[in-house]
């Protein structure tokens, strides 16, 4: 990695251009976006802008809870780099410029390691096509870096990519934990028709989007394969629910008087209490 934050190849970045022989290909189980994005200080249900795409589906509804994160949770799929990568690129969340062409675009997500714990200082370099399909190879344009703050999230504001020749509608990132190997892939966009014909396709990197706030909003959640300690055991079955302790999915609680189940993994914080996050906690 360099003084600008990003990286030149190495041996857990080729930089080559070209797909590797053997690609490690390992599954990812599903993250539930509506517990995880409770890392704000305010309840999921009370959230705005942003936070709505992590918690709808493409359709607009809420979607059903999906299986919970465990302490072998599968990193996210690694994809080629491709030949238009470049070093060094700008530090910012906004890639867009005066006069842009192209529809708005707004990525959101988290990233976390192998318990579902967030990790903050991730580093994430993007870069895409324009409008038209074409890559900047000679400045900056549509590339850059940014880091996860200290609740593991990220927020990408740029276009919708263009079709380039021969690949359907795609993002692509690189994402290094410090101390780490980088992981290289790539997102892809929903009900595109080049997916069925696009032979590096992975539906497991497919965002969730919707249309929002003039444009199109996103969201997807990394998984890095990064070892993680789940912290301390909670406080013994029954007991009342505490700040600071870390509870597991099926903990049970009281809290002013009433039992509750953990539904997902995480360390309580103020503002978490029981009765405010019904994606964390269900009543016994």
């Amino acid at each position: 990695m360099d003084e600008a934050g990003t990286y030149s190849a190495g041996p857990d970045d080729p930089g080559t251009g070209r797909e590797p022989a053997s690609p490690r290909l390992v599954g990812r189980k599903t993250v539930l976006r509506a517990a995880l994005a409770a890392t704000a200080a305010v309840p999921v249900a009370l959230a705005a802008g942003p936070a709505l795409a992590r918690t709808a589906a493409a359709s607009g509804t809420t979607p059903q809870l999906t299986p919970s994160c465990d302490d072998g949770d599968d990193p996210t799929p690694e994809q080629m780099e491709g030949p238009y990568f470049k070093p060094n690129s700008p530090q910012r969340t906004s890639l867009l410029e005066p006069g842009m062409p192209g529809t708005s675009l707004t990525v959101t997500g988290y990233v976390f390691g192998r318990a579902c714990l967030p990790l903050s200082g991730v580093l994430l370099d993007f870069w895409q096509a324009d409008a038209n399909g074409a890559y900047d190879n000679t400045g900056f344009r549509l590339r850059g870096h940014q880091y996860t703050d200290s609740r593991g999230s990220f927020t990408l504001t740029t276009i919708v990519p263009g079709l380039y020749p021969g690949r359907t509608r795609h993002l692509h990132v690189k994402l290094q934990a410090p101390g780490r190997p980088v992981l290289t892939t790539q997102l892809y966009f929903p009900n595109e028709p080049r997916n069925n014909t696009d032979t590096i396709f992975d539906p497991r990197l497919l965002m969730t989007v919707r249309d929002g706030g003039g444009g199109r909003e996103a969201a997807f959640d990394f998984v890095l394969d990064v070892p993680q300690d789940p912290g301390p055991g909670p406080t013994p079955p029954g007991g009342t629910w505490t700040v600071g302790v870390s509870y597991r999915a099926d903990d049970r609680v009281t809290y002013a008087g009433h039992a509750y189940v953990c539904l997902q993994a995480h360390t309580a914080q103020p503002g978490w209490e029981p009765p405010a996050v019904p994606a964390l906690w269900r009543a016994a």
